[in-house]
């Protein structure tokens, strides 16, 4: 008859091989979990940005607004934070007004909108001047940027426009394109404002202008294609 301790040790002794190697195993997979977290939190962010579908166009005296509140993420978790330098805003005359006078935007400030449920109105108020600000994956930003052309007004047609984030160190900018279509009914609608210093709101989403092949993809007046 074999002793029944002979038959414990042996069966112990596998039980305490494979209880070893699998916090061995274990250990190493909590160290390359932690060395790749360790590693991504490391990493630099990629800003990301995105237009709003919506931007406000508006005539105060002889210089034109132009008011863009896009979103800044990071779609990255990292200990570091992004610092947004400086925007900047352009916007070229293509087609039959490509020879047209080209205007020189500035960023002027940083706002808010106010909505008057009385009467049904939207105001535009200051609330910062143009700075740096900084960007995290748990701290997007939604900027309502202004930005001026001292001078300057349209003239029916087509641009070319591009809102560029200037980052910090070695970083290239974060650019985005996008196209305007200005019809000769907006601009007088725009002129005839200057004085009541009247804003007008222009969508990239509007489902009429989306089914043009002319204007898809642009910010159009949406007054005009609504309906």
């Amino acid at each position: 008859m074999v002793d029944s301790d002979d038959e414990v040790t042996p069966r112990r002794g596998r039980f305490d091989a494979v209880h070893k190697w699998a916090a061995t195993a274990a250990g190493v997979v909590a160290l390359a979990f932690s060395l790749y977290n360790f590693t991504e939190l490391q990493k630099k962010p990629e800003i990301d940005m995105a237009l709003p579908h919506l931007m406000r166009i508006g005539l105060v005296g002889k210089d034109t607004h132009f008011y863009l509140q896009p979103t800044v993420s990071t779609r990255i978790k990292t200990q570091d934070v992004e610092v947004i330098r400086d925007a900047r805003f352009r916007l070229t005359p293509v087609g039959s007004i490509s020879s047209s006078k080209r205007p020189v935007f500035y960023w002027k400030e940083v706002g808010t909108w106010n909505f008057d449920p009385v009467k049904e109105w939207i105001s535009y108020r200051w609330s910062g001047d143009p700075a740096p600000f900084l960007v995290s994956q748990d701290r997007p930003q939604q900027p309502t940027f202004l930005f001026q052309a001292d001078g300057w007004s349209f003239q029916p047609g087509r641009y070319e426009g591009s809102l560029q984030l200037s980052r910090s160190e070695n970083h290239n900018p974060v650019t985005k394109n996008f196209c305007l279509i200005i019809s000769k009914k907006a601009v007088d609608e725009i002129r005839n404002g200057a004085s009541r210093e009247d804003i007008f709101y222009w969508r990239n989403d509007m489902p009429k202008a989306k089914a043009s092949s002319k204007v898809s993809g642009c910010y159009v007046r949406e007054a005009e294609w609504q309906g």
